[in-house]
């Protein structure tokens, strides 16, 4: 039985074969995290509020 994926991509810019930015939602908690990409470099990082809050979608 194939297993549901836990991330969701919902928006994303630039390619994988230079600099990508994308934004990608955990589904279980809701909480929107930012992926960076650039070469051989990259990054995560959760999305924050004013409030320094985790964004969150339901």
């Amino acid at each position: 039985m194939a297993r549901e994926k836990r991330f969701e991509e919902i928006f994303k810019e630039g390619s994988d074969l230079s600099e990508l930015h994308k934004i990608i939602v955990d589904k279980e908690t809701g909480v929107n995290y930012l992926v960076w990409k650039s070469g051989y470099a990259g990054g995560i990082t959760p999305l924050l509020n004013e409030q320094g809050n985790p964004v969150i979608t339901r």
